[in-house]
């Protein structure tokens, strides 16, 4: 099984905190990319594990038109070739309802609430989102 999980998220600070507590605790080898098209083309080549899917994207655009996780992450679960994918969401947004209306517009198969403080309980979440 991969150890590979991809990273969506646009804030570097996060992306690096992120990357060092799944790799150094996790044992995951961490790529990151807020690109679209690279998204879509790793999520197709790169034997990815699971997805960490920021919500709020301030710089993604796909066709011209500016798209944030749920749109990403939604075009993943409609592709035959990705939908495997486990997929958890991140946000720094969270409002009460959130989760379940996020899980159920998406697909994805876990949420996590951002800032992120402990990084044992993102990578038992990264961790549940791949054995579910």
């Amino acid at each position: 099984m991969s150890n590979r999980i991809l990273l969506v998220e646009d804030d570097p600070i996060n992306v690096r905190f992120i990357q060092v507590v799944l790799a150094k605790k996790g044992g995951f080898e961490v790529l990151v990319s807020e690109d679209v098209e690279e998204i879509l083309r790793l999520a197709h080549e790169a034997d990815l594990a699971a997805i960490i899917m920021d919500v709020s994207l301030s710089r993604s655009s796909y066709q011209g038109n500016k798209v944030d996780g749920i749109f990403i992450t939604q075009l993943l679960k409609q592709d035959e070739a990705t939908r495997h994918i486990p997929v958890l969401l991140a946000t720094a947004h969270a409002m009460f309802g959130d989760r379940e209306k996020y899980l159920e517009l998406t697909g994805a198969e876990g949420y996590i609430a951002k800032p992120i403080h402990d990084p044992a309980a993102l990578v038992d979440a990264v961790r549940a989102v791949i054995r579910a």
